[in-house]
């Protein structure tokens, strides 16, 4: 976020919950159930965006229509200390990794992959166990989604068309 302090108040909150609920919403709808303009909505939801409160937005969409048929969470142990910093370099070299982030507790990082088959899933794996630093890993299956209207339930980009080249 922007280092400047910027009020953020309860018509800040209703409107991004509205953008939340769908980003395609009009500046005027959301006005009108807010209260203000859609000049005024507009005014905020720049405002919002320059200092980074808002981030962008996305369609989702159902990740098997882009070909990800399997989805896994992987928790990495490391050997000693690996920063943070150098986990982000080895994730952001896997396409399939759509999210990564430290946890505490016994492993170092979770990381959410998406593969297009259990095949694809396998060759993913040992890529990432082929990092110098990774000691183990354990995978867990996702099986379904018991909350399918939610971020983690949708894909942000489709399978590599060469994921077959992967394996």
């Amino acid at each position: 976020m922007n280092s400047r302090t910027t009020p953020f108040d309860d018509l800040d909150r209703k409107i991004i919950t509205a953008l939340m609920a769908n980003a395609r919403t009009s500046f005027a709808e959301i006005g009108a159930a807010v209260g203000l303009s859609a000049t005024a909505v507009k005014r905020r939801v720049d405002r919002l965006r320059e200092t980074g409160v808002i981030t962008g937005f996305t369609a989702t969409v159902q990740p098997s229509a882009l070909g990800w048929r399997t989805e896994a969470y992987v928790e990495v142990y490391c050997e000693g200390a690996a920063p943070p910093r150098r986990l982000a370099e080895v994730v952001r070299n896997h396409p399939e990794i759509t999210a990564a982030m430290t946890v505490t507790g016994g492993a170092d990082a979770l990381l959410h992959v998406r593969a297009t088959d259990v095949v694809h899933f396998e060759a993913v794996l040992e890529r990432i166990r082929q990092e110098p630093f990774i000691r183990k890993t354990i995978s867990v299956m996702v099986l379904s989604h018991l909350l399918p209207e939610s971020p983690e339930a949708g894909a942000t980009h489709p399978a590599p068309d060469d994921a077959s080249d992967l394996r």
